[in-house]
């Protein structure tokens, strides 16, 4: 049985690392924190690292959340600050790689033949009864503008 040591007592450890050429890929980076290993080598200092990560990330995930019902990109930017909360924070680095694995496997269903001809037809049929509904509405009512109405 090998244990990926020769000395009596020590234990392998396996890393969630992959290098290549020496070097870690973006997605191949371990879990844990990204901090400078001068800040991870003082508590104190880490501590308030983590503080100031989450507190900017939390920021960034309430505006997102302020942009669903108003104007603007709410998803991109939730997800922009769960990113940062991923610099610090395994557990937002495990729903990260769970969000990216799904909107990997969406995309490839979406690719799919099958799938594309289903959702042309659908979208198709759902613009027709859409027109039928607004040319109905146009036929009964009309079209009278704001300025036009009359006192009543």
């Amino acid at each position: 049985m090998n244990t990926g040591s020769d000395e009596p007592g020590e234990v392998a450890v396996a890393t969630d690392e992959i290098k290549v050429d020496g070097v870690k890929g973006d997605s191949e980076q371990g879990l844990g924190s990204r901090a400078p290993e001068f800040i991870k080598a003082r508590r104190a200092l880490h501590v308030s690292w983590q503080v100031g990560v989450f507190i900017i990330g939390l920021a960034i995930v309430v505006a997102g959340i302020i942009m669903l019902p108003l104007p603007g990109p709410g998803w991109v930017v939730i997800f922009g600050g769960m990113a940062v909360w991923a610099t610090e924070f395994v557990w937002a680095q495990l729903v990260l790689r769970w969000t990216k694995r799904k909107v990997t496997e969406a995309a490839q269903r979406a690719l799919d033949p099958k799938v594309r001809r289903r959702n042309i037809i659908l979208t198709s049929i759902g613009l027709v009864i859409v027109g039928a509904l607004v040319g109905f509405y146009l036929w009964k009512f009309g079209i009278v503008m704001p300025w036009k109405i009359k006192d009543q």
